[in-house]
């Protein structure tokens, strides 16, 4: 009798594992799938062309999102060359943008921020850059998109600065995925193009 029933679940796991691999087979939902690390929250600021910006322009794309300032002589230099090369691979998806804020908005006004967008040589259709109020910038940076350390909020906006090398990935429905990635390492900027084109597949 257990010889029988022995027979009987190696039947019914083999006849489970091809239900499973006719399922799934010439997808990628086999695959590990990129962690939710965070949520987009509500946002309303403004583009280099004076236009309203929100949260609901996350949706039905893949966004990679930076903080940066248009005066800096450091990082910012190296993580938009950086940048300027996942744009150019992705630039013409429909379904791909770049989101750049500033963290310096009371420098980085509308007029500064379409200037450096077209120092880049970029279509701003597909690479954003946004200034608004300093606190809710900083706000976003740290609450969605995990860029900064919350834990640097001081009692003033006034003394904060953020400045940060830290790329984040938005999918379609504006959830934060795979990992923080650092815009300064090549490795790291290999890995977020690859989890781009994952994602890009995502339907």
């Amino acid at each position: 009798m257990s010889k029988k029933l022995g027979v009987y679940l190696l039947f019914f796991a083999l006849l489970l594992a091809g239900f499973y691999y006719f399922l799934f087979k010439g997808t990628d939902n086999w695959k590990v799938q990129l962690p939710v690390l965070s949520y987009v929250q509500p946002f309303h600021f403004t583009n280099q062309d004076g236009n309203s910006f929100t949260d609901k322009e996350l949706l039905n794309k893949i966004t990679v999102v930076e903080y940066f300032f248009t005066t800096c002589k450091g990082i910012c230099p190296k993580l938009n060359t950086n940048m300027k090369d996942i744009y150019a691979i992705y630039k013409n998806d429909a379904d791909f943008q770049i989101v750049s804020h500033t963290c310096n908005p009371s420098t980085d006004s509308v007029p500064v921020l379409k200037k450096y967008a077209d120092s880049l040589g970029v279509d701003t259709k597909k690479w954003i850059f946004l200034t608004g109020r300093k606190d809710s910038l900083y706000q976003m940076a740290r609450g969605s998109y995990l860029l900064d350390d919350p834990k640097n909020n001081v009692e003033k906006i006034e003394d904060q600065f953020i400045h940060t090398q830290f790329f984040a990935l938005v999918d379609r429905k504006g959830k934060v995925r795979g990992k923080i990635y650092d815009g300064l390492k090549s490795l790291e900027i290999e890995q977020l193009k690859q989890d781009i084109a994952k994602l890009l597949k995502d339907k």
